[in-house]
């Protein structure tokens, strides 16, 4: 079987990860808003995965009405357990808190520089002057982007737990809709940077 090389142009150029825990209630959530936000053209796969995954197991259930209200969907998706190559092959890591950062970095050092919580890395994006990105599809603009947020690290003092999301699993609906209410903005500030 050959490839064509002139087909379209849509394929995925830029990567992102999400991780958290067990991969079923906060990873995916931002995955699904990330991917509905960004949309199908954006040049831009995003997926996730966890520390300790539930292999298999569908997006947690009082997630879903909260993920398909924003416009995300939950539909075919599998948890799966991060790997050293998963975090090695992803263009930008959002991570869900500084632990799970941790444990990308442990597992494949070379991400150092393009692995963020997912709140660090809003804020850090936020930050960056908007003419320093080039007018381009969303892939390209997050791919000038990653660099220049990295180098806003410590430029502003951040409480230390600022940047973690804390896990909802087994906490009520009521907790699933506070951490949706801190996750949902943090992805729409990264959208709004890449499709520009």
């Amino acid at each position: 079987m050959t490839t064509d090389s002139s087909a379209p142009t849509s394929r995925a150029t830029f990567s992102i990860l999400t991780v958290c825990t067990g991969n079923i209630c906060r990873s995916p959530a931002v995955e699904r808003l990330l991917a509905a936000g960004l949309g199908p053209d954006s040049g831009v796969s995003v997926t996730s995965a966890g520390t300790h995954a539930m292999v298999g197991y569908p997006v947690s259930e009082p997630m879903v009405p909260l993920l398909t209200t924003a416009g995300g969907t939950a539909d075919g998706f599998a948890a799966r357990q991060l790997t050293e190559r998963l975090a090695r092959d992803a263009d930008l890591v959002l991570a869900l808190t500084r632990a799970h950062r941790s444990a990308v970095v442990e597992a494949a050092p070379a991400t150092v520089r393009r692995a963020f919580t997912l709140l660090e890395f809003a804020r850090l994006a936020a930050a960056v002057d908007p003419a320093q990105l080039p007018a381009g599809t969303p892939a390209e603009r997050l791919a000038a982007l990653v660099p220049l947020a990295t180098a806003q690290r410590g430029r502003t003092p951040v409480a230390p737990d600022a940047d973690d999301v804390v896990d909802p699993y087994r906490r009520g609906d009521a907790v699933y809709a506070q951490v949706f209410d801190v996750m949902a903005p943090a992805v729409a500030t990264i959208v709004a940077i890449a499709r520009g």
